[in-house]
């Protein structure tokens, strides 16, 4: 269930059904975070030509690294912090 928190919209189904499992619910948080910020890399990747050929190629990048090394965390059994986002998904009470 922590696996998925990484994977895009279904960050909601540990959110939403696993609110007492303290593990998946850090996980689902950095999910959270992640999701969110998928979202300000395609507004951002609407400037032109900026956001065009280094803000949206660069971002899509760091969101999937991010979700594959949550993923693998997750399914290690670890309670791995994302660099940046985590101190931001670590103030998100569910």
């Amino acid at each position: 269930m922590a696996a998925l928190s990484y994977i895009w919209v279904l960050v909601l189904i540990p959110i939403l059904t696993k609110k007492d499992d303290e593990y998946v619910q850090f996980h689902a948080k950095q999910g959270l975070v992640l999701f969110i910020g998928s979202f300000v890399v395609m507004v951002l990747g609407m400037i032109p030509i900026l956001g065009w050929l280094i803000i949206l190629p660069l971002g899509w990048l760091a969101i999937i690294v991010l979700s594959i090394l949550g993923i693998v965390n997750a399914l290690a059994g670890k309670k791995w912090e994302m660099p940046f986002l985590s101190k931001y998904a670590k103030k998100i009470n569910l």
